[in-house]
């Protein structure tokens, strides 16, 4: 069945990339990447170098959220960019023309608050000392998406969706269900993840599944490639401002494209390992959705993530869905970093640039020939002609299986 498209009005970045949608859109035309070496040491435990992805000079004691609470860095990250993202579609200021009954917030996190968690242990067993009375209020998973309705004074639903790699493209599509369904007229969606702290990042290192960072930075991350080996891992957020054409068009508010399709899957098969049938049925529920077929999508910015067995289940479902070869595809997560549950927001951005600027991110390294995918790589990326539709791939722990479309205004 497919649904009714809903207007993108607004968005908004902080990644390593850039501390703004202007500035990650400069630094994908050029095709640098965020990916440095982080040594961590845990006294006693073990010291160990990966490939990670910072937002270098973000400082979140500067962000001021409604509440007065002192906030996450994820939280810190989530109200810069949902500022951005509001402030372009004309929801601050004097004059808002919005009904804040009409108005909800949809956003995903991973692991929200994990970093906030990671110290208050540590003042707890390593410092001895009292924790703040606000701890939980900073930890809460739900902490970005009241801070976001306060701001915006959003009276709707205020939802925070929590299915690890998957949660922000989940909020998204949420959000456009609801809009389409007239539960809201506007949401405030995407999503954030803050999680280079010594506890969380030796969580992922417990797993083997961590880059390390060997060589040039832009090697350490190798989507699909035959001797990838892991991710690196990074932080960030990314936030749209989504409503129902009629609402963007009373507003007069900017329409920069639209959210065509959505599908969701679970695998039902393992809390870690990737099962290609289930990514296809979420793809498929996508096109279905916008009603596209496989031949109208001219890009995918894929999950991507430069693990052995995630590659391999998402190159056979593009294959099964696309054809060999069948579409190009990006794997941004090798330049931006792995931002866990902001991924789908930060990737959705990125494919709607690579809409908009013709031009398809690359990322180091030649694709394993027995993958079968047309993967952008090398220095550059690569000039194609005008694309109408793009799709962004989420695919999570636990099964969870989102995939967004993304379409040029006719």
């Amino acid at each position: 069945m497919t649904g009714a498209p809903v207007a993108i009005t607004g968005l908004g970045a902080v990644t390593p990339l850039g501390a703004s949608v202007r500035a990650l859109h400069d630094t994908l035309s050029d095709n640098l990447c965020a990916v440095a070496a982080r040594e961590v040491v845990i006294e006693g435990v073990e010291r160990f170098t990966f490939g990670a992805a910072a937002c270098t000079g973000f400082e979140e004691r500067q962000v001021r959220g409604p509440s007065g609470v002192a906030l996450d860095r994820g939280t810190a990250l989530a109200l810069t960019a949902a500022r951005e993202a509001a402030a372009q579609a004309g929801l601050t200021g004097d004059a808002r023309p919005v009904e804040p009954e009409r108005l909800g917030v949809y956003w995903g996190a991973g692991m929200g608050g994990a970093s906030s968690f990671d110290q208050s242990t540590e003042q707890l067993y390593a410092r001895h000392r009292r924790l703040r009375p606000t701890t939980v209020l900073t930890t809460m998973p739900n902490a970005a998406a009241a801070e976001l309705s306060m701001a915006f004074g959003a009276r709707a639903a205020s939802m925070g969706y929590a299915c690890a790699c998957a949660s922000s493209a989940v909020a998204i599509g949420e959000a456009m269900r609801a809009i389409r369904a007239g539960w809201v007229d506007i949401a405030v969606v995407g999503g954030h993840e803050a999680l280079l702290s010594p506890g969380v990042i030796a969580s992922w290192q417990a797993m083997k599944v961590l880059a390390p960072a060997n060589g040039e930075p832009r090697t350490v991350c190798r989507p699909f490639t035959h001797d990838r080996a892991g991710f690196a891992l990074g932080e960030g957020a990314a936030a749209l401002v989504i409503e129902s054409l009629d609402s963007a068009r009373r507003r007069g508010a900017p329409l920069l494209a639209l959210l065509s399709g959505y599908g969701t899957s679970c695998d039902a098969a393992h809390i870690s390992t990737p099962d290609s049938a289930g990514q296809v049925r979420a793809m498929k529920a996508a096109l279905a959705d916008a009603g596209l077929v496989p031949g109208d999508i001219g890009h995918v910015n894929t999950h991507g993530t430069g693990t052995l067995a995630g590659d391999l289940a998402e190159a056979g479902s593009l294959a099964e869905v696309f054809g060999t070869r069948g579409v190009p595809v990006s794997a941004t997560k090798a330049l931006h970093g792995h931002l866990m549950g902001a991924g789908g927001a930060v990737e959705l951005v990125c494919a709607l640039h690579a809409m908009q600027a013709a031009r398809l991110p690359a990322c180091a390294g030649a694709p394993a020939e027995a993958l079968g995918i047309d993967l952008v790589h090398g220095q550059s990326p690569r000039a194609v002609p005008p694309q109408r539709h793009v799709m962004s791939n989420s695919f999570a722990f636990g099964g969870t299986n989102a995939v967004l479309i993304a379409s040029r205004l006719a």
